[in-house]
Formats: structure tokens, C-alpha cells, sequence
């Protein structure tokens, strides 16, 4: 099964909290209490993402963690990606080719690479198509990512007529 951390959920929820509270910045610890994620779990999450520059953060009394940009500005792809690293369903399309530093050997021979890129740069694609605000909004009010997936063909393997 493919899924996000937990740390990624929580940086969304957090992400979306600050988004929905507009301008200013929050702390650490009022974030925690507003969204029920673990103090020391949002604190490990406002590092990573002031670290890939979607946050800014801000010392003293007044102080605390705010967007970097406009919620429409941050995609979904890039909160992902700096939590989890590279948005991609194999390691091949997350790290390149071996020569490059990517895992897998079979590469070279493999009979699926081609649609495997197909498949991780539509995915990219559609999650770069919403944003931090398209997340902020009713679920129902999201953009249509895509057209229904197509149906499966009738088995055409033996011994399983359909």
C-alpha cells in the first residue's frame, strides 16, 4: 500500500492551520493545541519545512511560524517532497538511473521503465496541481484532477475466462 508519513499528514494539517489563520505567525505550541499533533511531533515538522523554505519563522515574544508564500503558491508536490523526499512510485523514478545514484540495478533491462516515468510524472503532475489553499477548501470544491480511470479489460489469462 502506498501512503504518506504521519509526519506528512502532520505537516499538511499544520500547514493548512497556518493557512486558514491568514497572516501572522503561530507557535509551535499553539499549533499543537489547535490541531491535537504532538508538541514534539510539530516541532520536528515546522523544522523540516522552515528548512525547505515554506515556512518563516520568527523569534522572541511575538514570534512563531508562518507561510512563506501564499497558500496558492505552495503545492502540494513540493510539501510532500520536502517531508518525504522525491514524489514517486518506484525508486527508479525517484533517484534516477544507477548511474545517477538510483537503486535499481535492472534499469537497463527493464520492460516497464518507460511507463513507470508515464506513471510518476502523472502523478507529479496531478499533485502539483493543488495547492496548500485548494486544501483549505471543502473537499468538494477541489478541482477535478483528471478524467475516471479506465476500466479494466476482460482476463485474458488462461483458465480465468471473463
Amino acid at each position: 500500500m502506498l501512503r504518506m508519513s504521519k509526519m506528512t499528514d502532520y505537516g499538511i494539517v499544520l500547514l493548512t492551520e497556518l493557512a486558514r489563520a491568514g497572516i501572522g505567525t503561530r507557535t509551535a505550541k499553539e499549533l499543537a493545541a489547535c490541531t491535537h499533533v504532538p508538541l514534539p511531533s510539530v516541532s520536528k515538522v515546522l523544522k523540516g519545512l522552515h528548512g525547505a523554505g515554506l515556512l518563516v519563522s520568527h523569534r522572541g515574544a511575538s514570534g512563531g511560524y508562518g507561510l512563506a508564500r501564499p497558500a496558492e503558491a505552495i503545492p502540494l508536490t513540493e510539501i510532500i517532497t520536502a517531508l518525504e523526499g522525491p514524489v514517486s512510485f518506484t525508486e527508479c523514478g525517484a533517484h534516477g538511473s544507477p548511474e545517477q545514484g538510483g537503486t535499481c540495478e535492472l534499469e537497463t533491462v527493464c520492460r516497464v521503465r518507460g511507463h513507470w516515468r508515464i506513471i510518476n510524472r502523472t502523478l507529479h503532475d496531478a499533485l502539483g496541481k493543488l495547492s496548500l489553499a485548494d486544501l483549505c477548501a471543502p473537499a468538494t470544491r477541489l478541482v477535478s484532477l483528471s478524467t475516471p480511470a479506465p476500466q479494466p479489460l476482460p482476463s485474458t489469462v488462461r483458465g480465468n475466462p471473463s
